[in-house]
C-alpha cells in the first residue's frame, strides 16, 4: 500500500478547545498536524475537519483553523466518523480510496474506531502517529498497535509527507521540505 496524492484525503478529528489542551506531547502533535494541513494545500488534497459536539468541548482549537474555508468541518455524537451522515456524505462526495488520520483523543476513541470503520469499508487507512494524542501517553501506542493489527499503516508525518510528495524533482518539493524543516 503506497500513498498517493491524487487517491488520498486527510480526516483531522476532533482537535477542539479545552480536550486539545490535554494532550500529551501537544507541541509535537500541533507542529505535526500544521505540517499534515499544510502538505494538503500544496499539493491539493481534500481535507475533512471532524468535531465532536462541537458546543461542549469547543470549536476546532487555533492553528487549526488555518485549513482553508472551502474544507467542511463536521460536527459528529458518534466516536467513529463514519457512524455520523454528516460525515458520511462529504466523505464519500470527495470519491478518494485512501485516508490520512490525525487529531485526537485519539488513537484509542475517535481516530481507533473511524480506522476500523474504514478498513471495514475497504479504504486504505494510514494514521500519521505523532499526529495523533491522547490524555496518557501509553494509550497512544497500544491503540497505534491496534490499528496496525486490523491493517491500517502508522507511519510518522514526514513519511506520510514523503510519500505523497513521491519525486524531489517534482515542483512541490522544497515546500513540502519546507514544511518538514
Amino acid at each position: 500500500m503506497m500513498l498517493d496524492s491524487n487517491n488520498a484525503v486527510l480526516i483531522v478529528i476532533d482537535v477542539q478547545g479545552r480536550l486539545h489542551e490535554f494532550m500529551a506531547d501537544k507541541d509535537v502533535l500541533d507542529a505535526n498536524l500544521e505540517k499534515l494541513i499544510g502538505a494538503a494545500k500544496l499539493l491539493n488534497i481534500p481535507m475533512i475537519g471532524i468535531g465532536q459536539i462541537p458546543e461542549k468541548p469547543g470549536e476546532t482549537s487555533e492553528p487549526f483553523r488555518s485549513m482553508p474555508e472551502h474544507v467542511p468541518m463536521v460536527g459528529k455524537t458518534t466516536f467513529s466518523c463514519c457512524g455520523d451522515p454528516g460525515f458520511d456524505a462529504v466523505f464519500q462526495g470527495r470519491g478518494k480510496k485512501q485516508v490520512i488520520l490525525a487529531g485526537i483523543e485519539a488513537p484509542h476513541i475517535c481516530v481507533y474506531e473511524t480506522a476500523v470503520e474504514l478498513l471495514d469499508r475497504g479504504v486504505e487507512v494510514f494514521v500519521a502517529a505523532d499526529a495523533v494524542s491522547s490524555r496518557t501517553a501509553y494509550k497512544i501506542e497500544l491503540a497505534l498497535e491496534a490499528i496496525r493489527q486490523v491493517g491500517g499503516v502508522i507511519l510518522p508525518t514526514e513519511s506520510i509527507l514523503m510519500a505523497l510528495q513521491k519525486d524531489a524533482a517534482s515542483p512541490t518539493f522544497r515546500g513540502v521540505l519546507r514544511l518538514i524543516k
